[in-house]
Formats: structure tokens, C-alpha cells, sequence
């Protein structure tokens, strides 16, 4: 989850720190950089924001080499001490991973006096001692890929090679880009476009080395491989905020923008084309974490009522602990933002290693899951900056729909597609502050909804929390009286999606149950006789209703933070791309 660049070249503070600056989405606990000036390392370090560690440098240092971390904290608290690049004899590196034997390791070299509470520390020691006894980082690198278990992505200085970053992942995602005698490594294409938008993906287990002069990979058994060159197509526009106060504003606009390109490309003559047929499967397994699970309920909506087919939703962290029943006609989705989260990953690995076909929906190309999948569609969201994600999320319901409207190819549904992106445009105009107000003052909401507006209000209640801090949960309405309304009084709100036709009427039974404990409700709604004290209305009743809602409920959450004053792009211990498990 943590963010790290490697630069090598001309200016190499400002450029691994331009690249650190938009990576901060990945952890924003503390940052440092390593660099060498005058043959020695230095190293700087800050906790908070990297703009904590902007102010402590000095950009005059003259410097052909750095590394730099930000850091989301996994071991240990978010203290100088923790933070990295880490350094041990002759090694100093940045890592992103989790090391799951490092507490053996550390009982190991129990006589050593670490400095840290981190797994990263024991990277560091590791290496210096190996270098030690080989003399060679190649040889080293590749002995160290049978001792770590877990996960890494690793930038690395050693003081006896002045002009050259070393790299390794496993499991954590790397890339290189390389340009005009510069070479620099990331863990995501935003960090590399001010130098190049030429890169190279790193498969597991790849080592590097990279001076000014040269740019080398190598397999663990130290075999020279060739790697293919890839090109970002996209414009760099896409990472900035175009005048938006926020990203999160900005990622929300662009919401029909990337609905319309979606329609462009799998839609022509209202019928569904060059999308992946999902009807020769019995039954579906959609699996994901966060927003996407969320989209995966909806997708579990859209395929068994226009497709026929049985679907299920799971959250990956428990995919692998569970048994499952598989045949040849399951298929296994798994839908990722980034491509890269750890427990996606896990469980498509596994479903993979049964036999089962496999289909990834992510945003980012060539990532971890869009390789390891025996199938992909990818969103072509554009990249998605905020940690609270929205249009992603938008992306990953519409490609689901489109799966199950394949299979029913009705025309009617499909002609009122095109609709929708002038729809989401008016909706993202209309002023939801005096709403934000009114829940600005509560510290304990609960979301409700049926069916399909419960998974709505699944997402609502979910975008709430993560970006405004306040306590909130989603349930289905019908299991509030199942012990969970004795929390409702005047002191609870609770916000309710009733679109649904066929189930708005016991939907509304529900709230009038709450509004007799004096609970206050709020309810997005296309329904006049909903029931409650303050309304959100929505004009649209039809099956793409929940694409409407979506954005209504995205713009509340973002003004509620924003009359909380809360840092709305990088909430509190979130991160943005979750690579460890």
C-alpha cells in the first residue's frame, strides 16, 4: 500500500520527489527520502504528509541518485523511526509488501539492535549481510527471493555503488520507465509520467539494475531477460485536478464521461457487442473488496434478472478460508480498482490453481490480477486519484450490467443506456449542502434499503464513512426490527434508498417503524409517498435508476467532509491501492 520511486539521473532529489508527490494516495503516514551526494547517503524523514518532508530538503544538493517512500503503516506506529528508507551497513532501501516471516527472521538476528518496529528493517540486514559474504547485489538479490516470505517491492542504494538503484518485487507492483539517460522506478504509472511515458512491467522475482548509462533485467536465476515496453496513452491531464477543489469533485464529473466511453465501446446499433458472453456458465462467483463488492452485489442484481444466471458475492479476505463447490461451468470475477489488491489477488490465484475460468474487471492495465486472469474487460475509467473511489466504482456496475445485458441483448434496455451520462450530469449539478448539513450534525447514521437499494445503500453508507469520519452502517430494512432498531432515537439518522418498485412499499413500512422511535430520516427516493422528514429526489424510475442514486449519494458524502473540514483525497488510514493483506 505504501508508495516508493527509485531515481536515476539528473536532478534525482526533485525528480523522486515529483514522483513520491503523486503516490501520496497510497499511504500519507509518514515519507523519506534516501539520496547520495558527495559519495555518502543521506537520508531524510518526516511523519504526516510528504509536503512535511517538501519543506526539510534541500533541492540545491547536487544528486544522481534516490530512492523515496510513502508510507501507509502496517508495522509499527507512523513515527521518524518507522518511517523509511531504512538503512544497514552498506543498504538503504524503500518497501512496499508485508514480510510474513519477519518475526522469525528477526529472532534469527537476535543480536542485532534494531532500530525500527517494522518487517522492513530485517529487508535491509538481510541483504547487507548477504552482500557481505557475496560481494555481488545480482547474487544476493536472487538468494534473498528463497529467505522473504510475503510480499515486497524494493528500491535500493548501495554505498560501494554510487551510480545504481537496485529493485525486486514479489507480489507488490513495479514498474521502470526510461528516458534520455534517466531511469526511474515506481509503484504506479503517475509517479514515472513527468519523466517518460514509456515503462516496463516487473513480473515476480525480476531484478533490476540501473545507472544513467544502462537499464538491465534479470530473472532469479540471474539470466539477462528482455522486457516488453509498454506506452501510457492517456493524457497527463488525468492526474491533475483540472481546477477541482478536490479529486474526488473532479473523479465525479468525469463519471458520464466515462459512462459514455464505456457505451462507446460495447454498445453500437443498442446492441451489446465485443463483450464477454457469460452464458455458457451455470453459476457465477463474483468476488472483490470495498467499493467493488458493492458494485459486485449489483452486477449479482443485473445478471440474475437479465442473464438467468445464479450469482454470488463474496469479500476476498474471506474467499480463501471458505470451501467452495466448483464446477466446470463456474466462472470466478474478480473486480479491482487498481488491479493490484492483495486479497483479489489471493483468491484468483486460487481459483485459478482450481480449474475454474477466471475474468478480471479492473481499471489498470497489465496490472497483477489483468495478467494472472485467464480473462479481462477492462473499465477504462482513466485513472482515479481519491481514495474514496467513485467513478471506478460507476465502471465496474455498468461493465457488470453490460455482462448480464449481453446474454438478454433486449433493445429497449439497451436504447435508454445512452440516456444516462445527460442524466448524471444533471444530477451532479443540483446542490446537496443543506442535506450534508443536516447530517453533518449526527454521529451515528445507519443506511437502509431492499434489495437492490440496499446495495446502494450499501456503497452510500460506505463512501460516508471513509471521507467524513462519521460511524455509519447499511442494512436491509427489513432486519433493522432484528435487534439493531433499539439504537434508533432522536439522537440516530438514517438515510434510505427507496427506488425499488417492487419492495418501496415494505421499505417504507420500515421507516415509519423508525420514525416512531423519533429517528429522523432522510430518504433518496423516487417515490412521492416515501415517507420521512427531509427527501433527496430522483425523477428516474427504471432499471438503471441505481446509476442515477449513485451520484447523489457520492456529492453528500463529499459535502459532509467538506463541512467537517476533513482532508477528503486522503482520509485517515486509507490507502488508496490495498497491496498487502
Amino acid at each position: 500500500m505504501c508508495g516508493i520511486t527509485g531515481f536515476v539521473g539528473k536532478y534525482a532529489i526533485k525528480n523522486a520527489m515529483i514522483g513520491l508527490k503523486s503516490l501520496e494516495y497510497r499511504g500519507y503516514d509518514s515519507a523519506g527520502i534516501a539520496y547520495i551526494t558527495n559519495n555518502d547517503v543521506m537520508i531524510k524523514k518526516e511523519i504526516g504528509k510528504i509536503e512535511n518532508l517538501d519543506k526539510m530538503l534541500n533541492y540545491e544538493d547536487e544528486s544522481n541518485i534516490a530512492i523515496a517512500h510513502t508510507r501507509w503503516a502496517t508495522h509499527g506506529k507512523a513515527t521518524k523511526n518507522n518511517a523509511h528508507p531504512h538503512k544497514v551497513g552498506k543498504i538503504t532501501l524503500v518497501h512496499n509488501g508485508i514480510i510474513e516471516n519477519y518475526e522469525e527472521l528477526k529472532n534469527k538476528y537476535s543480536d542485532y539492535q534494531f532500530k525500527s518496529d517494522t518487517d522492513t528493517e530485517i529487508i535491509a540486514l538481510v541483504i547487507d549481510l548477504l552482500y557481505k559474504e557475496y560481494k555481488d547485489m545480482l547474487v544476493v538479490l536472487s538468494k534473498v527471493t528463497n529467505i522473504f516470505k510475503g510480499s515486497y517491492a524494493l528500491a535500493i542504494i548501495n554505498s560501494d555503488y554510487v551510480d545504481t538503484i537496485y529493485a525486486i518485487r514479489k507480489d507488490s507492483p513495479l514498474i521502470v520507465g526510461y528516458d534520455n539517460n534517466s531511469v526511474i522506478v515506481a509503484s504506479d504509472i503517475p509517479a514515472i509520467l513527468h519523466v517518460t511515458n514509456k515503462y516496463y512491467l516487473l513480473d515476480n522475482y525480476d531484478i533490476v539494475k540501473a545507472n544513467s548509462n544502462s537499464l538491465t533485467f534479470y530473472n532469479k536465476e540471474l539470466k539477462e531477460i528482455t522486457k516488453e515496453e509498454y506506452t501510457y496513452e492517456e493524457e497527463k491531464d488525468e492526474i491533475s485536478k483540472n481546477g477541482y477543489v478536490h479529486y474526488m469533485l473532479k473523479e465525479i464529473n468525469e463519471e458520464p464521461i466515462v459512462f459514455k466511453k464505456i457505451l462507446d465501446k460495447y454498445i453500437s446499433n443498442n446492441k451489446v457487442i465485443d463483450m464477454f458472453d457469460i452464458s455458457k456458465y451455470d453459476e457465477i462467483e463474483i468476488v472483490a473488496c470495498g467499493s467493488a463488492t458493492h458494485a459486485g452485489f449489483l452486477g449479482k442484481h443485473y445478471i440474475e434478472k437479465y442473464a438467468g444466471i445464479k450469482t454470488s458475492v463474496h469479500y476476498a479476505s474471506e474467499y480463501r478460508y471458505s470451501k467452495h463447490f466448483y464446477n466446470k461451468k463456474t466462472l470466478v470475477i474478480v473486480i479491482s480498482q487498481s488491479g493490484e489488491t492483495a486479497d483479489t489477488l489471493a483468491a484468483l490465484k486460487l481459483a485459478n490453481e482450481s480449474n475454474v475460468d477466471t475474468l478480471a474487471i479492473v481499471n489498470v492495465y497489465k496490472s497483477s490480477i489483468a495478467r494472472e486472469a485467464k480473462y479481462v474487460l477492462y473499465t477504462l475509467a482513466g485513472v482515479e486519484i481519491a481514495v474514496a473511489t467513485t467513478k471506478a466504482y460507476m465502471a465496474q456496475s455498468l461493465i457488470l450490467l453490460l455482462l448480464a445485458l449481453n446474454v438478454k441483448q433486449d433493445t429497449s434496455l439497451i436504447e435508454q443506456l445512452s440516456k444516462v451520462p445527460s442524466i448524471l450530469n444533471k444530477y451532479i449539478s443540483k446542490d446537496y449542502k443543506d442535506i450534508a448539513k443536516i447530517i453533518s450534525d449526527y454521529e451515528h447514521i445507519f443506511y437502509l434499503g431492499r434489495e437492490v437499494d440496499y446495495y446502494l445503500a450499501l456503497e452510500g453508507s460506505l463512501k460516508l464513512k471513509e471521507i467524513s469520519y462519521i460511524h455509519s452502517e447499511a442494512y436491509p430494512a427489513g432486519e433493522l426490527k432484528h435487534g439493531t432498531i433499539s439504537l434508533m432515537d432522536k439522537n440516530t439518522l438514517v438515510i434510505s434508498v427507496v427506488t425499488d418498485d417492487s419492495i418501496k412499499d415494505k421499505t417504507i413500512s420500515n421507516l415509519k417503524e423508525v420514525m416512531a422511535r423519533d429517528t429522523s430520516v432522510i430518504a433518496i427516493t423516487n417515490d412521492d409517498k416515501s415517507i420521512s422528514n427531509y427527501k433527496v429526489e430522483i425523477e428516474e424510475n427504471n432499471y438503471l435508476t441505481p446509476f442515477i442514486v449513485m451520484i447523489p449519494m457520492q456529492l453528500i458524502a463529499y459535502e459532509v467532509a467538506k463541512i467537517k473540514k476533513c482532508d477528503i483525497d486522503k482520509p485517515r488510514n486509507l490507502a488508496k491501492s490495498v497491496t498487502v493483506e
